[in-house]
């Protein structure tokens, strides 16, 4: 447990440092404890040490273990591939979703919003490396997409997601978030309401440093924080 409070004051200065480097404030840059596959118990030291934020990619774990942290103050995030018949339990259950990557999602998320009383704020998936095996909507449907769902008065568009190829060496990454920063700016000169469009989560535990330096606001952190994920 001790070692959870160590690494997450590791990641606390890399962020800072990577912060320095580009001119940014550290308080900009959320950090999102991935916790698929981690045991309740190990998650909750995580938020003991002080994570704030979570983020997991399937509803049905999700659950469990908000059931069993129900007693501590913690945004949960979905992250993962959200399939329509989930999305009533993604949105009674989770403040964020950053995977909307297709508009019959986004019009059942929007429906689920309404039948709860809620405005959800969403991400936009998208597959900027245009990988078959991976999910999102293609960086060219991009704009189409958030005119849909910026249409719907249940889910709020709040930015954009991406998860890139993988390389060994961080900085062959670069272009693909550099890419989506570009991306944004885009599509914030034709959003309804540009002032939402902030946010970009991206960035993962070997190259979170080089997706903030290219404007990252969120990372999403997992096997540097509690170590290599069970199978």
């Amino acid at each position: 447990m001790t070692s959870i409070a160590a690494n997450l004051k590791v990641i606390r200065d890399r962020i800072q440092s990577a912060c320095s480097r580009s001119g940014r404030d550290p308080s900009s840059v959320c950090l999102i404890g991935v916790t698929k596959t981690v045991p309740a118990h190990i998650v909750r030291a995580g938020v003991e040490a002080g994570l704030a934020v979570l983020g997991e990619n399937y509803v049905q774990e999700a659950r469990a273990k908000m059931e069993q942290l129900s007693d501590l103050p913690i945004a949960w995030h979905f992250i993962g591939h959200l399939q329509s018949n989930k999305a009533r339990l993604a949105v009674e259950s989770f403040d964020w979703i950053h995977t909307l990557d297709r508009v019959s999602l986004a019009r059942e998320v929007d429906r689920q919003a309404h039948r709860q009383g809620k405005r959800v704020p969403v991400l936009l998936e998208i597959n900027v490396g245009d990988e078959g095996s991976k999910s999102g909507a293609p960086a060219q449907e991009a704009r189409s997409l958030l005119d849909l769902a910026s249409s719907l008065d249940g889910i709020a568009v709040r930015g954009l997601m991406a998860l890139p190829p993988y390389e060994d060496e961080p900085e062959a990454v670069r272009p693909y978030f550099r890419r989506m920063r570009e991306l944004l700016e885009e599509l914030r000169q034709a959003a309804p309401r540009p002032e939402e469009l902030t946010e970009l989560s991206m960035g993962m535990s070997h190259d979170f440093e080089v997706a903030i330096e290219e404007g990252a606001t969120m990372i999403r952190v997992g096997t540097a924080l509690f170590g290599p994920r069970l199978t």
